[in-house]
């Protein structure tokens, strides 16, 4: 038989450059060349905030970790769970789109039998049932009788 090995440390990035993953790399290239845009079009004060804010934000997304998890991923969630209520309510008064009928109802008086079984053949009639009817006890005619007697 064939022999694989098995990849393991899926979950880490290839690293390119000492520490860097390729991510990091492309994210870093991003905020040089928005800071090198901000250099060719703003004085130098203004240069120098922007640059300040340009590399903090892109420095937060491509090292910063929540949870073991990379900062964009934290965003797009937190972004899908303020997009969804908190709290959900049901009003049932505008869930009903039509009105009900009023209808008459007749009630019925419904008389039921109740008959109480004393603990053995509660017993029995729970063995009976317990095994689907497998069970054929000496009583289990009187047992299944009195059943559906008291079921009726």
């Amino acid at each position: 038989m064939q022999q694989f090995t098995v990849p393991q440390f899926i979950d880490v990035e290839p690293k390119i450059i000492g520490p860097i993953t390729a991510r990091q790399f492309i994210i870093l290239l991003v905020a040089a060349f928005l800071m090198f845009i901000a250099y060719k079009t703003l004085d130098f004060m203004g240069f120098v905030i922007a640059s300040v804010l340009i590399f903090g934000i892109f420095g937060t997304v491509a090292f910063l970790k929540v949870n073991g998890r990379p900062f964009h991923y934290f965003v797009l969630n937190f972004v899908q769970t303020m997009k969804k209520p908190s709290l959900r309510v049901w009003n049932h008064k505008s869930a009903t789109i039509e009105k009900k009928e009023e209808k008459d109802f007749k009630y019925e008086n419904i008389v039921t039998r109740q008959k109480y079984l004393d603990k053995t053949k509660l017993a029995k009639v729970s063995l009976v049932v317990d095994t689907k009817g497998r069970y054929k006890g000496d009583d289990s005619d009187k047992i299944l009788a009195s059943e559906t007697d008291f079921n009726s």
